[in-house]
């Protein structure tokens, strides 16, 4: 078998395997079901978790389409979905800006740790900035129960640019902030927030098909804080890991990103 990273064993070993035990996988940013009539041939729940068993997923945080599109109401999608079928599925609390409920949003976080790591902000798709006043009591929760926040970001955004997550995380020291995509394009904004702020995470969902950009992030950054994420129905798990395994980046940078930085983050915010 030919290998693009030659000098790789763990590649080598998780090629020949298909899975290992000694290199689970930490996916911190997926969706669920078809969307806007997209063909999304593994978009449901069943061929999803026949990838994640197959190649040997421990957890998988995911926001469902129909909470992301506001189709179902309360996240209940997500609740439900992660309830029914447990392991290794996790969510996020999506914050619809035009259907806000903190009191009770908030209520469902606390009610259900097995299922929340925290929340999801789609400032892009929403039209609503980041640090806009109806998102505020949801960054406030966050922040005093030390939980996390995913957010998807995007190049010169208005709404979720590196400005925006600037703005949060000089607030809000206590939530873990997962930048996803990291703030796509705009890679040294992305480094620069991770070097400045010990809560950022950057999410490589979307960045690992831009050949050299995890390697610049280890590189300038270290892996400590890079955290795996495939965008899961959009884009193939196995190609995510691949990316991954064939990096030019050390062995020890591969399991940081796989798996060990998400054990570590999962025991910051206690989940």
């Amino acid at each position: 078998m030919k290998y693009v990273n030659r000098d790789s064993k763990l590649a080598q070993r998780f090629y020949e395997a298909g899975c290992l035990e000694d290199c689970p996988l930490y996916d911190f940013h997926g969706h669920l079901h078809e969307v806007g009539g997209n063909y999304l041939p593994a978009g449901n729940i069943e061929p999803m978790l026949d990838t994640l068993h197959r190649i040997g997923a421990k957890s998988f945080a995911f926001s469902s389409h129909f909470s992301l599109t506001g189709v179902i109401t309360g996240d209940m999608d997500t609740l439900s979905t992660c309830k029914q079928y447990g392991a290794p599925l996790r969510g996020y609390f999506v914050v619809m800006p035009f259907l806000a409920n903190p009191p009770v949003d908030c209520k469902t976080i606390l009610d259900n740790p097995d299922v929340y790591l925290g929340c999801k902000f789609l400032g892009d798709y929403h039209g609503t900035p980041l640090e806009a006043p109806v998102y505020a009591p949801y960054w406030e929760f966050l922040n005093e129960h030390k939980l996390a926040a995913l957010c998807h970001t995007w190049g010169d955004s208005p709404f979720d640019g590196s400005e925006n997550v600037r703005h949060i995380a000089e607030q809000y020291h206590d939530v873990q902030i997962l930048v996803g995509h990291c703030v796509h394009g705009r890679w040294d904004d992305a480094v620069a927030l991770a070097k400045d702020f010990p809560n950022v995470w950057l999410d490589l969902t979307a960045v690992l098909d831009d050949r050299g950009a995890l390697e610049k992030f280890v590189r300038e950054v270290g892996s400590e804080r890079l955290l795996f994420g495939t965008d899961m129905p959009w884009f193939s798990t196995y190609q995510g890991v691949g990316c991954v395994l064939d990096a030019e980046i050390s062995d020890e940078d591969k399991h940081n990103i796989l798996h060990k930085n998400g054990e570590r983050l999962l025991k910051i915010i206690n989940r």
